[in-house]
């Protein structure tokens, strides 16, 4: 009887020890994941404060068409990092690139073609990959009411009709040289504009009856021109290409500016200006 009763009370502390081993495994485990999820919390508590908390002063240059669309992009990626300050400098791509590679201190460069980015690119260490984040089309602009009833790019071979242009240079004007030959027509403007902006501005003004120009700078103008749509301008639709600068004064603020405009808020009022998504 006594030989019976220590192999089972044996086994019955065995069995106690194992239980005790089991529960102590399965507590330590669940510790151990706790740690775990604590540590990734805190990891992902301190990237949201410190996106939260960029500082610095970003500085962009960027395509004339984009004016309109970056300045609400900008007052919007400040108000959701008061810490941040952003200032633009808008004109032609090429002008801009020159400035660039010439040693103008900026963070960010937008461009209206991958041509005039690659000035930039093409520069050793001058910037990192560009990547696409909008597109553009032309389109005619012409004075209110389309007086001149021009409805197609042949139109502006009109005798006696004022068309301005962008200079070949710059991307719009590109463009435009690119629709006029795959219609096969020759146009001589009255004048080459410097960036779209100032070709429209001369519609604007009423020095020129007609200019070919992105069709977000249309409708921009609101009433002031009236816009005609044109096939050819499916065959020279600009892609628009960012990039951030290699030794940008702010490139923590500057990551996070590009990061915003190809965000789907930042695409919403791109598109909303009537680009096109890339």
């Amino acid at each position: 009887m006594t030989t019976r009763f220590t192999c089972r009370t044996r086994r019955t502390r065995r069995t106690r020890r194992t239980r005790t081993l089991r529960v102590a495994g399965a507590v330590a485990a669940a510790l151990l994941a706790m740690s775990a999820c604590s540590s990734s919390d805190d990891s992902s508590s301190s990237d949201d404060s410190s996106s939260e908390e960029l500082s610095g002063k970003v500085t962009v240059f960027a395509a004339a068409s984009l004016k309109e669309s970056f300045t609400t992009l900008g007052k919007e990626f400040e108000k959701a990092h008061p810490g941040t300050e952003v200032t633009f400098s808008f004109g032609g791509s090429d002008s801009l690139a020159a400035s660039i590679t010439g040693g103008a201190p900026a963070d960010v460069f937008a461009s209206a073609s991958p041509k005039t980015m690659a000035i930039v690119t093409d520069k050793k260490d001058n910037a990192t990959e560009p990547v696409t984040f909008v597109r553009n089309q032309l389109e005619i602009a012409t004075l209110p009411g389309n007086p001149d009833k021009v409805s197609s790019l042949k139109d502006l071979t009109k005798s006696g009709l004022k068309v301005v242009l962008c200079a070949k240079e710059v991307p719009c004007g590109a463009a435009a040289q690119k629709a006029l030959e795959a219609d096969g027509l020759e146009l001589t403007p009255v004048s080459y504009e410097e960036d779209v902006k100032a070709a429209l501005n001369k519609v604007v003004l009423k020095e020129a009856d007609a200019a070919v120009v992105y069709r977000t700078d249309v409708r921009a103008a609101g009433g002031k021109v009236e816009g005609v749509e044109f096939p050819e301008s499916a065959d020279a639709v600009n892609d628009y290409p960012i990039a951030l600068l290699k030794n940008a004064p702010s490139a923590g603020a500057a990551k996070a500016f590009i990061a915003f405009v190809r965000s789907a808020e930042g695409q919403k009022v791109l598109t909303g200006a009537g680009f096109l998504k890339p």
